[in-house]
This record gives C-alpha cells, sequence and structure tokens, in this order.
C-alpha cells in the first residue's frame, strides 16, 4: 500500500492592521539620512528659537503664546518636507515595488502614510509646546496660552503637512515637490493680489492669506470658512490626482 504524506494546508496569511502599517511609515521617516537630519534641523531650530528669545527678546515676546507661535512659525517650514519625503520616497529610492507587493492595496499604504504623517505633526507640535515651556520658565516670562492658540497651532502643523503630502503625491517626485511647494503659494499669492479682478478669488484660494489669521489665533467665522475653501482646494486636489495615477502607474 502506498502512503500518501498529508500536507497541511498554507496558513491564512494576516492582513496587517492599518495602525501597524502607520507605525511602519513613522519609522521611515528617520530611516533615510535626509529625513533624520531634517528632524533633527526641526528640533534644533525650535530650540535655538527659544534661546534667541531668552537671551535677546523683550519681556513680551517672552510670554509662553509669543513663544509658541515662534517655535510653531519655523519649524513648520521644514516640516511638510519630511511628509513629502515620506511619500516621494517610495520611487526616488525605487521602493514602491517593495511596499505594493508586501501590501497589494495601494490605498492602504496611502492611508497609513497620511496617518503617520498626522501623528508626527501631532508630535511636533508638543515638542514645541515643551520648548517654549521651559523658555518661559527660564526667561520668567508670562504664562499666558488660550486652549485657541494650541489648537489652532496644532490645525496649523497638521494642514501644512498633509498639502505636503498630497501635493508629493500628485507629482511622485521629491524635488519637483519640494520646489512647487514652497514656490507655488508664492507665484499665487502674487498673481492674485497684481489682478483686480482677482482679488476677491484669492482671499479664498490663496493660502498665505487663508492661513494667516490661524497663525496669529484671530480666527473669526468668514475666516473659518475661507480656510476650508483653500485647504479643501489644495488637499483634496492633488490626493485625488496622485490616487488616480497611483492606481494607474505600472511599479516598476
Amino acid at each position: 500500500m502506498t502512503a500518501y504524506a498529508e500536507i497541511a494546508p498554507p496558513a491564512a496569511t494576516r492582513r496587517a492592521s492599518l495602525w501597524r502599517l502607520a507605525t511602519v511609515e513613522l519609522r521611515k521617516m528617520a530611516d533615510t539620512r535626509a529625513g533624520f537630519w531634517l528632524l533633527v534641523v526641526c528640533g534644533l531650530i525650535a530650540v535655538g528659537i527659544v534661546g534667541i528669545v531668552v537671551g535677546f527678546g523683550n519681556e513680551e515676546d517672552k510670554a509662553l503664546n509669543s513663544m509658541l507661535e515662534g517655535t510653531l512659525g519655523t519649524t513648520s517650514v521644514l516640516l511638510p518636507i519630511v511628509g513629502i519625503l515620506l511619500v516621494t520616497s517610495e520611487w526616488s529610492q525605487r521602493t514602491a515595488l517593495a511596499t505594493f507587493t508586501l501590501v497589494p492595496e495601494r490605498e492602504r499604504v496611502v492611508a497609513a502614510k497620511f496617518i503617520a504623517g498626522i501623528v508626527f505633526a501631532i508630535v511636533a507640535t508638543g515638542v514645541c509646546l515643551l520648548v517654549a515651556v521651559v523658555g518661559t520658565a527660564i526667561a520668567g516670562g508670562e504664562w499666558t496660552l488660550p486652549a485657541a492658540a494650541v489648537a489652532n497651532g496644532l490645525l496649523y502643523q497638521v494642514l501644512g503637512m498633509v498639502m505636503g503630502m498630497a501635493l508629493g503625491l500628485a507629482l511622485m517626485s521629491s524635488p519637483l515637490t519640494i520646489v512647487l511647494y514652497f514656490v507655488l503659494p508664492t507665484v499665487i499669492a502674487i498673481v492674485f493680489q497684481s489682478i483686480n479682478a482677482l482679488n476677491s478669488a484669492g482671499e479664498w484660494i490663496d493660502t498665505s492669506s487663508t492661513f494667516q489669521p490661524l497663525v496669529e489665533n484671530e480666527m473669526s467665522g468668514g475666516d473659518w470658512s475661507r480656510l476650508a475653501v483653500s485647504a479643501g482646494i489644495w488637499l483634496l486636489v492633488p490626493l485625488v490626482i496622485g490616487l488616480v495615477r497611483l492606481r494607474r502607474s505600472e511599479l516598476k
């Protein structure tokens, strides 16, 4: 009688949770040399700004509210670059094939990247607040800090991060995305301010105008509407373009 070995069926592969994918993407932020040094520079800038204010600022600048505004304003310049590199590195470093082979659902990978970017923006805001608190304690400044100022600062950091990531997804190129992220708002602001017929439209589209009250913690009802429209345009349009390109692109 011929004996047949029993062959066990392959074990079912458990799909990784979205949060686990997000933690992987968080680690990617510091894995590359560029990402690591960007994080270091962001921290040093926050400490440096507070140090300058403590050493040379006037009494008004040494207030907790002013210090937090200064740290958020400076770190927000480099923070979106970390998110841009997180998205575009799949193509610049040619890791897209491996990433989307391990996780075939491309939209889940994109969602994990955006979750990681939002978490990082929240952590960065917390670090800025901690540095501002330490600086205020050293300088002996006022501890005035409205809750709305923290919330607005957090929203400002998160919006800057996700808008940069959405643009990176649409362009799929690190250098091009970084350049356009900083150049486009300037060009658009000049165009809308130079042409009188476009001035009213610029109040709803130009992010340099709609984000200013948020940075200064002076938001009113109309300001929230204009912020929502401008952020929606600069977030949703490139995000949709990026998702369409991602679904149709051939991985190499």
